[in-house]
C-alpha cells in the first residue's frame, strides 16, 4: 500500500467492559500505535481510534454481580483502559466510549436512515442467544443441542419481538466487495473463511432487545421505547459516530478507515455485519479489515481460574515497554496464534535487541572514542562503502509494503538485516588494523557508515520502540521526525557530522525471570496447593481418560481437507507427503504415517479431517502443518472422512 493517501484512519475495536485489560488487549492497541506512529512520520494526516464497548445484557449482569450501578460499573472499567493506554505512551486521538451522548445520537440517526431505506423491519424472534458472545446462534450451529459454538458456555432459548436488519440482501453485494477487493481482510486465509461463510447464506440480523435496558434506545420518532439496540450494531457504529457522524460531521473526511484492527474471535461482525451496514449507510468500505490471533502462556489457554493470565502493566513494568512492545510484534506472524512466555521474551532481548542493536550502538561509542574523541563524520562512506549502503537501502525499501499487509513479523525480520551488515562490516573491515596501517579516513568512513545505519534502523524501529530508539538518536545527534524519515530513508541520505553521546547499555542482559510465576491455581477452589492439584486431575479421569472442558475442546481446529497432491516420502515405509487444501492461500503440507494403508494415489483427490492448530514438526526433514484423523485396531487403519463432499476448510465441530 502506498502513502498516495493524505489521510489516514486506524481503529482497534472497542474493548468490552466486562473485565480489565489483558494481553490480547495491548497487542491489538500496540499494533494500531505502531502503524499511527508510523503513518505520522510518513507525513500523513493520522487519526488513531480507540475506546470501550460499554452497552448489552452482559454489562448489566456484571455490573449486578459486583453490586454496583451499570454506569458506575462501566466508568471504573473504561477507567482502567484508558490509564493502561495513556501509561503505555498509546498516541489515540480520541477514546470513545458507547456512553458519550454523541455517540448514541450517531447511532441513533444510522438507525433511521436503514430504516428510511427499507432495510429494517419489525418481527418476532425466537433463538439460542448466548449472553457471554452477545450473539444469536442457530439451533444446527450449537454444541448437544445448548453450548455456545464461539465459546463453549450454555445458550438461552430467547423469544421476543425485534426490529430485524435485511443482511441476507447484501448476500451478493458483499461476496463481490471480497472478490473485488483481495487485501480487504487480512490475512487473506481469513478473507476466504469469510468468503466461504457468506457463500453458504445469510440469515436477517436481530439487531433491538427488549429483555433489558442498557443501551442505546431507537430513535424517538419510532416511538418504540422497549427497544434498546443490538449491541453489535451499537459498537460497531463508533468508528463513523467517532468521526461526528449523525453530529457535526467534523471529522468524516478521514473515513474510510485504512484499517480496522481486530482479534480473530470478531472477524464476522466486522467483516460481514459492518460492511452490510456502511452498505445500507452509503458509506464507503474500510480499506483492511486485520484480525489476529489469540494469545496462550507457556503453551496454555489463559484463564483467571488457572490464575496463568498475562497482565500487560505487569510484564511491561518488570522488563521495559519497548522491549515487550517488540516481543509482541516479532514473536508471531500476524494472524496466527502467540505464545507468551518469560523465557522467550528474555531470549528477544538479550538476542535480538542486546547482541544486535544494543551491541551495534555500544561498538560504535567505542570505536568514536577511542580513535576520534567521539566524533563522526559521513562524508567519505559512499567512496569506501557504496556496496554496504545498497544492500541497506535495498532492506528498507522493503519495509513500508510489508507493514500496511500486516506481516510485521517479517517488517521487523527485514530491518534486521542492515544490522546484520553494520556488525559484519566491522569484523571484515578492522577498524583496528585500519588505524594501525594508517587508514585514518577509511576507518572514519566506517565509523560513519556504522551510525548511518544504526540512524535508518532507529527511525523505521521508532513506530515499535519510541522510547529506544528517541535514546539512540539523541545519541546520534538527530531527531526521528517526518523530515529525517524523508532524508533518510527516502532520499538514502547520511547524518551530518556530529560528536556522538555516550550513554548506558540500552539491554542489559537478563539471566532469570523477573516475574515470579504462581503456582497454577486449583480450578474448583483456587488454591494453590500441589496436592489439591493432584486431587483434582484424579477426579477429572473416568476409565483412567482425562476429562477436558468445552473450552478445550473449542481450542482444537478440524477442518475438512481435500488431497491435490501425494506422494511417497523416499526411503520411509510408512510416510506419504500430502499436499491439502483446507480452503487456506495454499495448500498445507501433512506427512502422514499412512503408506501402510494407503498408497498416494488412494489419497490423491479424497478428502480428510485435518487438525489444523498443530505446531509445525519435521519428520524425515520434511515440515507436517497438520495431522489427519484416522482410526485403527487390529484389522487395521482407515481415514476418517466426511459422509458426504465438503468445500475445504469446512469446520468440524
Amino acid at each position: 500500500m502506498s502513502n498516495s493517501c493524505k489521510k489516514a484512519y486506524i481503529t482497534t475495536p472497542i474493548y468490552y467492559v466486562n473485565d480489565i485489560a489483558h494481553i490480547g488487549h495491548a497487542y491489538t492497541t500496540i499494533i494500531a500505535d505502531v502503524l499511527t506512529r508510523y503513518s505520522r512520520m510518513s507525513g500523513l494526516d493520522t487519526f488513531f481510534l480507540t475506546g470501550t464497548d460499554e452497552h448489552g445484557q452482559k454489562i448489566e449482569e456484571a455490573a449486578k454481580s459486583r453490586g454496583k450501578s451499570t454506569q458506575a460499573y462501566a466508568d471504573e472499567i473504561s477507567a482502567t483502559f484508558k490509564n493502561l493506554w495513556d501509561d503505555f505512551g498509546i498516541s489515540y486521538d480520541k477514546f470513545i466510549r458507547t456512553t458519550d451522548a454523541d455517540h448514541m445520537k450517531g447511532v441513533q440517526k444510522a438507525f433511521s436512515v436503514m430504516h428510511e431505506n427499507g432495510d429494517i423491519y419489525k418481527d418476532t424472534y425466537k433463538g439460542h442467544y448466548c449472553i457471554s458472545c452477545e450473539t444469536f446462534f442457530p439451533e444446527i450451529q450449537l454444541v448437544d443441542g445448548e453450548f455456545c459454538p464461539e465459546c463453549g458456555k450454555s445458550t438461552t432459548v430467547v423469544e421476543e419481538e425485534s426490529y430485524f436488519f435485511k443482511l441476507s440482501a447484501y448476500e451478493d453485494k458483499l461476496l463481490a466487495w471480497y472478490h473485488e477487493n483481495p487485501d480487504c481482510i487480512l490475512p487473506r486465509s481469513k478473507r476466504n473463511e469469510v468468503i466461504r461463510f457468506v457463500e453458504g447464506g445469510l440469515q436477517d440480523l436481530s439487531i433491538t432487545r427488549t429483555s433489558f435496558d442498557w443501551g442505546v434506545k431507537l430513535p424517538a420518532q419510532m416511538n418504540d421505547p422497549k427497544h434498546v439496540m443490538y449491541v453489535w450494531l451499537d459498537a460497531l457504529m463508533n468508528y463513523v459516530t467517532a468521526l461526528g457522524y449523525g453530529t457535526d460531521e467534523a471529522k468524516m473526511d478521514y473515513w474510510p478507515a485504512r484499517v480496522h484492527l481486530i482479534g480473530k474471535d470478531i472477524l464476522r461482525f466486522h467483516a460481514i455485519y459492518w460492511p452490510a451496514f456502511l452498505m445500507s449507510l452509503g458509506l464507503p468500505m474500510p480499506k483492511h479489515i486485520a484480525a489476529h490471533g489469540w494469545w496462550t502462556r507457556d503453551g496454555e489457554k489463559m484463564s483467571k481460574s488457572k490464575g496463568n493470565v498475562v497482565n500487560p502493566r505487569e510484564v511491561a513494568e518488570a522488563y521495559g515497554l519497548d522491549n515487550f512492545r517488540y516481543f509482541m510484534l516479532r514473536e508471531v506472524p500476524f494472524g496466527g496464534d502467540g505464545d507468551f512466555s518469560q523465557k522467550a521474551l528474555i531470549d528477544r532481548i538479550n538476542s535480538d535487541l542486546g547482541n544486535d542493536l544494543g551491541n551495534l550502538l555500544n561498538r560504535l561509542i567505542g570505536m568514536s572514542g577511542k580513535y576520534f574523541e567521539g566524533k563522526v563524520d559521513s562524508s567519505l562512506v559512499e567512496k569506501y562503502y557504496q556496496t554496504e549502503l545498497d544492500e541497506v537501502d535495498a532492506s528498507l525499501e522493503k519495509l513500508e509494503p510489508l507493514l500496511f499487509e500486516m506481516q510485521i513479523h517479517r517488517y521487523l525480520e527485514e530491518l534486521w538485516r542492515p544490522l546484520t551488515v553494520a556488525n559484519k562490516a566491522i569484523d571484515k573491515y578492522e577498524p583496528w588494523n585500519l588505524m594501525k596501517n594508517g587508514k585514518e579516513e577509511e576507518a572514519m568512513a566506517l565509523n560513519g557508515l556504522i551510525a548511518a545505519i544504526l540512524a535508518k534502523v532507529s527511525v523505521m524501529l521508532y513506530p515499535v520502540m519510541p522510547e529506544v530508539c528517541t535514546k539512540i538518536s539523541e545519541a546520534l545527534s538527530f531527531k526521528i521526525n517526518h523530515t529525517t524519515w524523508q532524508k533518510l530513508i527516502k532520499e538514502k541520505k547520511l547524518l551530518d557530522s556530529f560528536t556522538i553521546e555516550k550513554i548506558p547499555p540500552l539491554f542489559p542482559r537478563i539471566e532469570e525471570p523477573l516475574i515470579e510465576q504462581a503456582e497454577p491455581k486449583d480450578i474448583s477452589s483456587g488454591k494453590n496447593n500441589k496436592a489439591e492439584k493432584a486431587k483434582v486431575t484424579e477426579s477429572t479421569k473416568t476409565e483412567g481418560v482425562a476429562l477436558i472442558g468445552i473450552d478445550q475442546f473449542f481450542q482444537t481446529s478440524l477442518k475438512v481437507g481435500t488431497v491435490v497432491e501425494a506422494q511417497e516420502v523416499p526411503k520411509s515405509k510408512k510416510l506419504l507427503l500430502l499436499q491439502v487444501d483446507i480452503g487456506e492461500e495454499q495448500p498445507r503440507q501433512v506427512v502422514a504415517g499412512i503408506k501402510e494403508w494407503y498408497s498416494a494415489e488412494d489419497m490423491l483427490g479424497t478428502q480428510v479431517c485435518v487438525v489444523a492448530n498443530l505446531k509445525p514438526a519435521k519428520l524425515m526433514g520434511l515440515k507436517s502443518e497438520g495431522m489427519l484423523l484416522a482410526a485403527k485396531d487390529e484389522s487395521g487403519l482407515c481415514m476418517i472422512r466426511p459422509e458426504k463432499p465438503k468445500t475445504a476448510g469446512t469446520p468440524i465441530s
